[in-house]
C-alpha cells in the first residue's frame, strides 16, 4: 500500500459493506460501539421530529405545568386540548426524549406524568424555552437547506428579525426593530455570564467596556460580583437606551453608563482597562470582526485587557454546535460564521492583541473564552 495507505479510506470501505455490518452488530465486542453508531445516525435522520416535540412541549408550557409535580393523564388532556389517546402520544414523545417521565398512576389507574431530566434542567434556564420559540423562524429558512447555501434565497426570516444585521445603516435602527432580538438575547445569555466571570477575576480592573452589550445582562452580573467597577455599555442607539433605562431602575445610574453608536463607524469611548465582546464577534463576517477588533483596540491603552467570549466552532466534545448549529444559524441571520479559537487568535494579532489565552469555561458548548492583551 505505500506511503499513501489512509486507513480511514480503508475504514470507510469496511463499514460500507452490508456483511461487515451485520457482523459488527452480532460479534458481543463491537455489538455496542455499532448500535451507539447506528443510534447516532437515526438521531441526526429524526432530529426535527424531536425537535417538534420539544417545541409542542414548550408551547403548551408543559414544564411550567409540571413544576410542581406530577399530574394525571386524565388532567393533563384537558389542558393541553387534546384527547386522552391524544395526549398519551404526546407524552410518551415527551418521555422518549427524558423530557417527561412516567410516575405511575393515580387512584383511578390513569397514567401519571412528571418532569424529567431535561425537562427539569429547562426549567433552571428559561432562555431555552424562547430559543425553541424562534427556531421556527430558522426552520422555515432551512425548508430548503440547498437554497439556503447556495444564496439563492432574497431574504431569509432570520435576516428580518436579525434587523442589524442587514441594515445599510444599523444606527439608525428604531426601537421597535430591535426590542424583540435585544430581549431575546437577554433571556438565552442566562449562564453565559457566570461562566465568564467565573473563567476570568475582575479584581483589579477599574473600569469596564462591554461593546454590543445588549440591554446590559452581561454588566449587570459584573455589577453584582464586582460593585467597585465603572461600567460603560456601547450598542445601537435604541438598543443602549433600553440598557439605560434598565441601570437608571436598579440605581446603577452612577456607576453604569450605556452609549449609543454604530460599532463599524463610531470610534468607542477611550479610558477603559477592560473590555467584553460577548457573543459579539461571529455575529460579523471577516472583515466586519477585524473592524471590530481593531475598533476595541484603538480604545485601549497598551497593557489593557479583552475578553471575547463566544460558543467557538471546534470545541472538544461539542464539534456540532460550532459548525452544524451555529454555521447554519450564522448564515440564514445573514451575517457572520463561528471560529475555532486559533483562527481568533490570529484576528487578535493582526487587530493588535497579544498575550492570548484561552480560559476553561463550565459550559464551553455554550461559552469559550479568550483573553487577550493591548500591545
Amino acid at each position: 500500500m505505500g506511503l499513501s495507505f489512509d486507513w480511514r479510506e480503508w475504514r470507510n470501505r469496511l463499514i460500507a459493506r452490508p456483511g461487515f455490518q451485520r457482523w459488527a452488530a452480532d460479534f458481543p465486542l463491537t455489538r455496542p460501539i455499532a448500535r451507539r453508531r447506528a443510534r447516532a445516525l437515526f438521531d441526526i435522520t429524526a432530529g426535527f421530529v424531536y425537535s417538534q416535540i420539544l417545541y409542542a412541549c414548550v408551547e403548551l408550557e408543559l414544564v411550567d405545568q409540571l413544576a410542581e409535580g406530577p399530574l394525571a393523564l386524565s388532567t393533563l388532556a384537558p389542558r393541553l386540548r387534546m384527547t386522552e389517546p391524544q395526549a398519551d402520544r404526546f407524552l410518551r414523545a415527551a418521555v422518549a426524549l427524558d423530557l417527561l417521565e412516567r410516575r405511575g398512576v393515580d387512584g383511578e389507574g390513569s397514567p401519571r406524568f412528571g418532569l424529567g431530566n431535561h425537562g427539569a434542567a429547562m426549567l433552571a434556564n428559561p432562555g431555552i424555552a424562547a430559543m425553541v420559540k424562534h427556531h421556527q423562524m430558522l426552520y422555515r429558512d432551512l425548508e430548503d437547506p440547498l437554497a439556503l447555501l447556495r444564496g439563492e434565497k432574497a431574504q431569509t426570516e432570520l435576516g428580518r428579525y436579525w434587523a442589524y444585521a442587514s441594515s445599510l445603516d444599523p444606527a439608525q435602527e428604531a426601537d421597535a426593530s430591535v426590542r424583540e432580538y435585544s430581549e431575546l438575547m437577554s433571556v438565552s445569555n442566562a449562564f453565559v455570564a457566570g461562566d465568564v466571570l467565573d473563567a476570568y477575576s475582575l479584581q483589579s480592573h477599574r473600569c469596564l467596556m462591554d461593546v454590543g452589550g445588549g440591554q446590559g445582562n452581561f454588566l449587570l452580573a459584573v455589577a453584582e460580583r464586582w460593585p467597585h467597577l465603572k461600567l460603560r455599555l456601547f450598542d445601537l442607539p435604541a438598543v443602549a437606551e433600553r440598557a439605560q433605562q434598565r441601570f437608571d431602575a436598579l440605581g446603577l445610574g452612577e456607576r453604569a453608563e450605556a452609549i449609543g453608536g454604530d460599532l463599524l463607524r463610531t470610534p468607542l469611548p477611550q479610558g477603559a482597562d477592560i473590555c467584553s465582546l460577548v457573543r459579539v464577534v461571529h455575529d460579523h463576517d471577516d472583515d466586519q470582526a477585524l473592524q471590530i477588533l481593531q475598533a476595541v483596540r484603538a480604545s485601549l491603552e497598551r497593557g489593557a485587557t479583552l475578553l471575547l467570549a463566544e460558543p467557538m466552532a471546534e470545541t472538544p466534545g461539542a464539534e456540532p454546535i460550532g459548525d452544524a448549529y451555529f454555521g447554519l444559524y450564522l448564515l440564514a441571520m445573514g451575517s457572520g460564521r463561528p471560529r475555532p479559537p486559533h483562527e481568533l487568535e490570529a484576528m487578535l494579532r493582526e487587530a493588535g492583541f497579544g498575550g492570548i489565552q484561552l480560559r476553561p469555561t463550565r459550559r464551553p458548548m455554550q461559552t469559550r473564552l479568550l483573553v487577550a492583551t493591548a500591545v
